[in-house]
């Protein structure tokens, strides 16, 4: 018997861990499930619709990532359509669930 294709469940089939400096974790589209804060920053960060590290702006944000440990969960996944930028907190750690 054959192992048949991968069917990802709802939280996304792909990850990266300790995020901290502007990430392009996807450079198209797809679609963001959690955000997890690891550890606290100073000032708050973001996840936005872009797939450059200067795609950082108000125009291109999705939600905003608290500079508090926090998990950010978009209700069944929120889709980007350029790519997927992830910029922790300023001095902390994030980790992203996405597919």
């Amino acid at each position: 018997m054959g192992a048949g294709p991968f069917v990802p469940f709802p939280g996304g089939a792909n990850s990266i861990l300790n995020i901290t400096a502007a990430t392009v974790v996807k450079a198209s589209q797809g679609a963001v499930y959690n955000v997890v804060v690891n550890v606290a920053g100073t000032a708050a960060g973001g996840v936005y619709d872009a797939n450059t590290t200067a795609g950082n702006t108000a125009a291109n944000l999705m939600y905003t990532i608290p500079d508090t440990i926090a998990t950010l969960i978009p209700g069944g996944g929120s889709p980007f359509f350029n790519g997927l930028l992830i910029v922790p907190p300023t001095g902390g750690t994030v980790s992203v669930f996405f597919q």
